[in-house]
């Protein structure tokens, strides 16, 4: 006589929503635990928000400083967390076999990839929640509509997080940390972040405003400093740039 018993634990992987969510924490917490990436999503953020707020170094034209800085600096979060920070940590987890294992386990790549998307955008409400007090703090009146700015930054977070993986899966390590920096400091310049694109030449304008970064700030400052409508044109070029760099990085990303 045979039995048939049911028995605890079963083996078997998790429900899938289950193990992307279960990655998105982890991920959310490595990328929270690393100085570096902690010094680039909030603490840079954080002091040219205040300085420049509180300072007169740069020109912001007429109003007040914390009006046209603020969503200069909310753009700058959302590229140092969805491009930066996401490009170095993956580049590394590459380097290290890391995304190999990750790979051979039961959650599927794009799995894994939405789990990254998941705690980018963890981090970027951290983020924003803190940039946004302490502008209040400042001063700071922001104006428009509150879904045209989740749109855009939701589409901002898409296009940096597609040029990030597509830098972090096709360059070595060490170039990747190089690049990555190294692209952060010349997007904070000429990216109409602290200093208004109308203060480089009109050759030069034409191109900058075409950036992710530009169309990212602008259209936040469109909306939240002058309280206009629905910025189409910003909108339509960072639908562009993550279309093109989540295609990119889906084609051309490397696991080892």
């Amino acid at each position: 006589m045979t039995a048939t018993g049911t028995y605890s634990p079963r083996p078997g992987a998790a429900p899938l929503g289950r193990m992307i969510a279960a990655q998105a924490v982890l991920e959310a917490r490595m990328l929270l635990r690393n100085g570096e990436q902690l010094l680039l999503t909030v603490v840079i953020p954080t002091l040219l928000l205040v300085l420049f707020s509180s300072v007169d170094i740069v020109d912001t034209g007429e109003g007040r400083a914390v009006d046209f800085l603020t969503p200069g600096v909310l753009a700058l979060a959302v590229m140092s967390t969805a491009f930066t920070g996401q490009a170095i940590a993956t580049g590394f987890e590459r380097r290290y076999g890391v995304l190999k294992r990750l790979a051979a386990s039961p959650l599927p790549r794009w799995g894994l990839m939405t789990a990254k998307t998941l705690s980018v955008l963890v981090t970027e409400v951290l983020q924003i929640a803190l940039l946004t007090a302490i502008a209040f703090a400042l001063g700071w009146s922001p104006q428009g509509d509150p879904l045209t700015v989740l749109l855009l930054l939701l589409l901002g977070t898409a296009a940096f997080s597609g040029l990030g993986l597509l830098m972090a899966g096709t360059l070595k390590a060490e170039a990747t940390l190089a690049a990555a920096n190294l692209v952060f400091l010349l997007l904070l310049v000429g990216g109409g972040v602290v200093v208004p694109l109308d203060k480089f030449p009109e050759a030069a304008q034409s191109v900058l405003g075409l950036l992710p970064i530009s169309a990212l700030s602008g259209g936040l400052r469109d909306v939240l400093q002058h309280g206009a409508g629905v910025p189409w044109g910003d909108l339509g070029i960072l639908a562009a740039w993550a279309a093109a760099g989540l295609a990119a990085a889906g084609r051309f990303f490397r696991w080892e």
